[in-house]
């Protein structure tokens, strides 16, 4: 039963893999405060609630609402709409939500292909080649699946979004550096920040953060990490030829993958000031490369195995380019 005196909180899991689900419950003794604070009505993972449930409460009864997955299908699209008519602040959780992440990626390939990769793979038992209906009919009356669009959107493609918290998932930490804000500021201790800021993160990239030495970057080759014997534990990556995405990716996180020898590949997404994240990283790899014949520098660039994938891993529906040519 609610009560009529907490504010409500509601969380909604679209086109995403659930770990921002888990990083809300990782941030251990910090839950009871939110359900202490809170009257938890709507968080499907946790909880037994229906669409209904939330259909049938009044517009803006909901405080707080953490949105996390990108918008993949006309479900996705329609609690996006409901919850933010039922919410007073629609918060974008996590980077699926905030630039489409992982999932975001299959905006390189058309819904055929990615049907055929899901539905006609060799690890898939379909030898009647099955697709998706988004109807069908049976004694009971008529199923329906959401329909799948060409394209994954982001949260703030499709509603207006109050904040922002970016990671893959968000760090714990962050979370409930979050929590205790808006606590805060129920107790009449502290103000919300600018609408369509970024919450519980920094402003700079992960470069400025990341304690390893960086020199003249001079890229005469790029190599994977599992190709180097030994990597030095306190030279910059980059300039150890590995593609470390820090420089435009948004700091916060404490650089916890340079610091362990692993390259940031930009799950924090772009950093303050980055309109397109792909483009910046790609303007940093050529400024670095130490050639300039044609040829040579094509042959630096084939280290990279990936491009694409590597430089829009987690941006490319938040990016100028959104998709390839195959989903538009």
């Amino acid at each position: 039963m609610t009560s009529p005196t907490k504010p409500k909180f509601a969380m909604y899991w679209a086109s995403s893999c659930g770990g921002c689900e888990i990083a809300v419950l990782n941030i251990g003794p910090k839950i009871l405060d939110v359900d202490a604070a809170f009257d938890v009505v709507f968080w499907p993972v946790a909880m037994d609630a229906k669409y209904k449930d939330v259909e049938a409460m009044a517009d803006n009864s909901i405080l707080l609402t953490l949105f996390n997955g990108g918008i993949r299908n006309a479900e996705n699209e329609a609690m996006a709409h409901l919850l933010r008519r039922k919410s007073q602040i629609l918060v974008s959780f996590g980077s699926c939500a905030m630039e489409g992440c992982i999932p975001g990626l299959a905006n390189f390939s058309s819904t055929e292909e990615i049907f055929e990769a899901t539905f006609g793979s060799t690890s898939t038992d379909n030898p009647e080649g099955v697709r998706p209906q988004y109807q069908y009919e049976v004694p009971e009356g008529t199923l329906h699946l959401p329909m799948f669009y060409p394209q994954l959107k982001t949260l703030d493609q499709v509603v207006e979004v109050d904040y922002y918290i970016p990671g893959c998932p968000p760090e714990s930490h962050q979370i409930a550096k979050v929590i205790d804000l808006v606590l805060e500021v129920l107790d009449g201790r502290a103000e919300l920040p600018p609408k369509g800021a970024v919450i519980g993160a920094g402003e700079s990239t992960v470069c400025d953060e990341c304690p390893r030495q960086r020199n003249v970057k001079k890229i005469t080759k790029f190599v994977r990490i599992h190709e180097i014997q030994q990597i030095d534990p306190d030279l910059c990556l980059l300039e150890q030829g590995i593609l470390c995405n820090g420089m435009a990716t948004r700091d916060g996180c404490g650089a916890r993958c340079p610091q362990y020898n692993a390259p940031c590949i930009g799950c924090y997404g772009p950093a303050e000031g980055v309109v397109d994240v792909g483009a910046r990283v790609l303007t940093a790899v050529a400024s670095v490369i130490d050639a300039r014949d044609p040829e040579e520098i094509e042959a630096i660039l084939d280290g990279i195995p990936d491009p694409a994938g590597s430089f829009y891993r987690f941006g490319l529906a938040d990016s100028l380019l959104k998709a390839g040519r195959k989903a538009w």
